[in-house]
């Protein structure tokens, strides 16, 4: 038997010893492994230490050594993550629909968990305890195949996690570190009856690798080419606030914007602050003709600037002549991620949420709130960018499925 084979396994094995856990027992878990994890934090900051070096002798970007970075600090807040979780409702269990049909049966629609969850994701350590703690709280084991650039911090994090589980009384499968390969990642597509639901986490090429090559069912994930619209009717000031902490306050994540979009009506007075405060804060801007008129530092963008997740302290920008020209641009350039609108006009915002095409619409408010956390879900498993059978930050709920219990009194269909 293979060592994926073997995982599959035992995480199947753990799934169904997990189904009868309650609450308290799970929340009792989590709150361990929080423990646990700040025990272990030097020892965990120690690996990852190893994993920054190679990175950094491999020239990574900073956006990329910033989402790679654990610190004491971040593993608190890691920590504390997992203690939100605890906070939370247990949906397992929730009675979704009840009804007595005509014949006398008695019909319920039960959430339950949907068993086996794997993970294959990019060098963000912290999605490593995330889906942890998510998937256990909703009654299901997790297979986490992370990057190769973070090897030695995900599997530090899982032997904590692992060790303060067993000692809790779960299952040891339960969570299940998954070597960082190809051979590794093809397996798991391929992995159908074994795993119930795989979730890709990074950027843009690993995620549709799994859409195309996955025979297990995919939530797409992440990509989030986000943009910040400021209408003819903003109040300038906020766009300029909103703009900036939508690209800087931390570039390297999918709620980051990556465009902006002007209407021509304020663009003499807003533009050339804008291109002011993103370079003050280290900002490339690639812009159209008209973002160019006010900067010579303004690089000429591309059609496929317009389209990129740029994940680092770049953003493109372009000057519309309408509302309907911003939203044309967004649906047609956007990933169906986050997109915001700065506006007092209320009719421009009613017609900005209802026909933008994004799992998440902002009106006078930075994309950077679109996140499990922010939302008051806890901690997120991802950001689903489709439309089945989730959409936006993926929580407990959206990690379950649920089943149909019929209860009769011997009766037989005719």
């Amino acid at each position: 038997m293979s060592e994926l084979r073997s995982q599959l396994a035992d995480a199947r094995a753990a799934a169904r010893a997990l189904a009868p856990f309650t609450r308290q027992a799970k929340d009792a878990a989590l709150a361990a492994v929080a423990e646990a994890l700040e025990a272990h934090a030097e020892e965990i900051v120690a690996q990852n230490a190893i994993d920054l070096a190679a990175a950094t002798e491999q020239a990574a970007s900073a956006a990329v050594l910033d989402r790679l970075t654990l610190s004491i600090e971040r593993i608190r807040s890691i920590a504390e993550g997992l203690r939100s979780i605890i906070e939370l409702d247990d949906p397992i269990g929730e009675v979704l629909d009840e009804r007595t049909l005509p014949n006398g049966l008695s019909l319920q629609k039960i959430r339950v968990p949907l068993g086996v969850v794997g993970v294959i994701y990019e060098g963000r350590p912290n999605v490593t305890v995330d889906a942890a703690g998510l998937a256990l709280k909703a009654g299901n084991s997790v297979l986490l195949r992370g990057s190769s650039i973070a090897r030695h911090s995900n599997l530090a994090l899982v032997q904590a996690m692992s060790e303060a589980l067993d000692a809790a009384g779960l299952p040891s499968h339960t969570v299940q570190f998954v070597e960082p390969t190809r051979e590794r990642a093809q397996e798991m597509m391929q992995a159908r009856g074994g795993i119930d639901l795989l979730i890709p986490r990074g950027g843009n090429d690993l995620i549709q690798t799994v859409v195309r090559e996955s025979i297990v069912p995919v939530i797409e994930t992440g990509v989030g080419n986000c943009h910040v619209y400021v209408d003819r009717a903003a109040d300038l000031q906020r766009a300029l606030d909103i703009l900036v902490n939508a690209k800087v306050q931390r570039p390297g994540v999918c709620n980051a914007a990556e465009s902006f979009l002007v209407h021509r009506d304020v663009a003499d007075a807003f533009v050339p602050k804008a291109l002011a405060a993103l370079a003050e804060n280290g900002v490339e801007v690639r812009g159209d003709d008209a973002v160019r008129s006010y900067s010579d530092d303004v690089v000429a963008a591309t059609d496929q600037d317009h389209r990129t997740e740029f994940l680092d302290l770049v953003i493109s920008g372009r000057v519309v002549g309408s509302l309907d020209e911003a939203i044309d641009h967004i649906n047609a350039y956007g990933t169906q991620h986050t997109e915001a609108i700065v506006t007092e006009d209320a009719e421009a915002s009613r017609r900005f949420v209802e026909e933008v095409d994004a799992a998440a619409v902002m009106v006078n408010a930075s994309t950077r709130f679109t996140d499990g956390g922010e939302f008051g879900m806890g901690a997120e498993i991802g950001i689903s960018t489709q439309k089945l059978h989730a959409r936006g930050p993926m929580a407990l709920p959206e990690l379950t499925t649920y089943k149909f219990v019929v209860h009769g009194t011997g009766q037989v269909r005719g």
